[in-house]
């Protein structure tokens, strides 16, 4: 029911992210930087906090999902795969001494390996494709419990830290200032962006009708959690599924959190100025997730309601992104049709209202 809400969301993903690296490109600063030179002191602060909220939000996931990986694969309590988890981020993140290319590398790899694995699980899932295409394309609800989780998807498929950091991966990696080559970077820059979210929105796409075809239409209409489902994919499914499972959710955990800490540093350095180590900013950040862990909360439902969060911090990083690419004193030729500009601001409103709507719904309705 939810398949076209991974649709419209990527499409949403991929116009902001175009516009995130456009902005890098023709300013050669990142959004937070921007954010900093032109809006007043208050609200800089104000930002830089509520991003610093989403920053752990998004580390919460990534963290837990890592750590029940660990969980799954060898039947290690989730405490210690936490601490596996925060080890093996520790190394992945010292790559960035050499540069952004090989934590690039390794984080591209390990998004094959999710990518592969939800490929093979579809495979074996045999899903009905009829039904597929056809909630793909209808938009629909049924309550309050399904309009959170697509608040929840659009905030994991968007992500606001994503917004910071792209703008930042871009700003430095090939310099030019003629206009036409800013012209012809930022073509290359949209081909990349198309090419990788929609090999994403493919493999998110994969991971919900994995989960309906192999649950909801075998009758196990009450599978609530990351751990059932391993369980019971292993008997319908076979031994392998189950381990292909694991393994997938330890990759994207692992991938996933090293992104989260470089665009906590992107979002830190560009809002206030102020640059501390890595090592101590994931200690810092994972401390949250090792708070979940020890108090014994549900580690699914604190997954959803993090990507939540997310949604709910996306208008801070979409709005300042259009207020600074419609103009042409900050973009020169990179500026904003003003078709795209009206197409973005339909899309920060959609998620305003969307976000209103739960909060309403949670408050007052059903």
């Amino acid at each position: 029911m939810l398949l076209w809400v991974i649709v419209v969301s990527n499409l949403m993903a991929m116009l902001v992210q175009t516009l995130s690296a456009k902005l890098g490109i023709a300013t050669g600063h990142n959004l937070a930087e921007q954010c900093r030179m032109h809006f007043p002191a208050p609200v800089v602060w104000v930002m830089w906090v509520l991003m610093e909220l989403v920053a752990m939000a998004t580390d919460l996931a990534e963290f837990l999902g890592a750590a029940l990986g660990f969980n799954l694969l060898f039947g290690i309590p989730l405490w210690q795969g936490g601490l596996l988890t925060a080890v093996a981020t520790f190394l992945i993140l010292g790559l960035e001494r050499y540069g952004f290319r090989p934590i690039e590398a390794v984080i591209t790899a390990l998004v094959g390996v999710v990518a592969g694995s939800y490929l093979v699980e579809t495979i074996l899932d045999k899903p009905q494709w009829g039904l597929v295409f056809t909630h793909a394309l209808v938009p629909q609800f049924a309550g309050t419990e399904s309009v959170l989780l697509a608040v929840g998807i659009l905030g994991a498929t968007v992500m606001p830290h994503a917004i910071f950091l792209h703008s930042a991966l871009m700003q430095d990696r090939i310099v030019v200032r003629e206009p036409e080559q800013l012209k012809r970077l930022f073509r290359f820059e949209l081909i990349d962006v198309l090419v990788a979210m929609t090999v994403a929105g493919l493999v998110n796409a994969a991971m919900l009708i994995m989960a309906a075809s192999t649950f909801y239409y075998k009758g196990l209409t009450d599978i609530g959690t990351i751990e059932e489902a391993h369980r019971t994919l292993q008997p319908l499914l076979g031994q392998a599924a189950g381990w292909v499972f694991a393994v997938s959710l330890l990759a994207s955990g692992l991938s996933s959190s090293s992104v989260g800490t470089m665009a906590g540093q992107v979002i830190m350095q560009g809002f206030l100025h102020w640059h501390i180590p890595p090592w101590i900013r994931r200690a810092v950040t994972m401390a949250p997730s090792l708070i979940v862990i020890a108090i014994g909360l549900n580690p699914t439902r604190t997954l959803v309601v993090s990507q939540v969060v997310l949604s709910f911090g996306l208008p801070f990083a979409i709005i300042p992104l259009i207020m600074f690419t419609r103009r042409r004193d900050i973009m020169g030729v990179l500026v904003n049709s003003r078709l795209t500009t009206v197409i973005a601001s339909i899309v920060a409103a959609i998620i305003v209202v969307l976000n209103v709507f739960l909060l309403y719904q949670l408050t007052f309705g059903a």
